[in-house]
């Protein structure tokens, strides 16, 4: 691993959750305890980037008791940067996981709705002040779906970190469940997303947000240059565009990515999972390791390579965050999965 830069600051906001996973590959309505995480898509980048050597900086609003101190531990562990964390409200966002499998898709259930993040006011944080040493800030498509004040928040982010020539990284994540406050998203991201260099997008995500549709029957590489080539009118300063893709050869998992990256088009070998432990978060370990490649100066090739490694590890560990090593991720470049025990 190359050394980072140590001027870099990465600053990400969005929602600390606690997540509650039935244990056991039991169903809900089976439960009978619940084990607890802690989650959210940004601080999930942050963990990863921080195990990586760069400086992190989570941005969020929790209500001040000791759930929340239970969640800001985790990212303490890690020495990421909570010291812009703000204190309202009543309660923190929760979700619920059910574990599927091969034959079962996994359920999840949302628990967010007026939750400290979620009543967020505008004057609430001086984006100016807490942007004032970052090199880039990281958002995602999930923060705007909770409710409309995140939404306004995180554009007061995003206008403020443009106004400061900070380059502004993004990742589509359409969340179903989410958007119930009156709002369609195509209505808030285009907007939100307009001032993206470094974006990480998906299929659904960009028929859903911007009505680009690409045929089923093309390459995925196809496709991906597709959206991008319509991406680049909708969101003119794109310099950076990054995709992963899931299939299955009958009960084994096929990762693999592919990014566009100096007008230059890269895809990583397809990476075969035969043991699945967790899926969650295997996105966000992605979008870590994308950044932690651009912000370092690797190639195209290692930097897509880098984050399919890192987002394949990620679905080895339980839970949101990915707890792995650089030699973990270059062992995983150079040989795929393993099996062996290291002793």
């Amino acid at each position: 691993m190359k050394d980072s830069t140590s001027s870099l600051k990465i600053t990400t906001f969005g929602e600390l959750l606690l997540r509650m996973q039935v244990s056991g590959g039991n169903r809900f309505t089976q439960a009978k305890e619940l084990q607890v995480y802690t989650g959210g898509a940004e601080a999930n980048v942050c963990i990863l980037l921080s195990q990586l050597g760069l400086n992190t900086h989570y941005v969020t609003r929790l209500p001040d008791n000791d759930l929340s101190k239970l969640a800001l531990s985790e990212l303490y562990k890690y020495k990421v940067d909570t010291s812009d964390c703000i204190f309202g409200g009543e309660r923190m966002g929760l979700y619920f996981v059910e574990s599927g499998n091969y034959i079962r898709a996994s359920q999840v259930i949302y628990d967010r709705s007026n939750s400290s993040f979620s009543t967020i006011n505008e004057d609430e944080i001086n984006w100016d002040v807490v942007l004032a040493d970052s090199t880039l800030f990281h958002w995602l498509g999930i923060s705007p779906g909770v409710s409309l004040n995140a939404a306004l928040m995180c554009k007061k982010a995003i206008l403020c970190a443009h106004d400061k020539n900070i380059g502004i990284s993004s990742d589509f994540n359409f969340r179903s469940k989410l958007w119930q406050y009156g709002k369609h998203s195509s209505e808030i991201m285009p907007g939100l997303l307009y001032y993206s260099t470094i974006t990480i997008a998906d299929l659904d995500s960009a028929e859903i947000y911007f009505g680009i549709t690409t045929s089923k029957n093309d390459s995925h590489s196809d496709r991906f240059l597709k959206v991008y080539e319509s991406l680049k009118e909708k969101m003119p300063y794109l310099k950076t565009l990054a995709m992963s893709f899931r299939s299955s050869e009958d009960a084994t998992q096929v990762y693999y990515g592919m990014l566009l990256y100096e007008g230059q088009l890269y895809e990583s070998k397809k990476a075969k999972l035969h043991v699945i432990t967790d899926q969650i978060g295997t996105g966000d370990a992605f979008c870590a390791g994308l950044l932690y490649g651009l912000t370092n100066n690797l190639s195209g090739q290692e930097t897509i390579d880098w984050a399919i490694a890192c987002g394949a590890l990620k679905q080895s560990v339980p839970g949101d965050f990915a707890i792995i090593t650089p030699a973990e991720i270059q062992h995983f470049i150079n040989h795929n999965s393993s099996n062996r025990i290291n002793r």
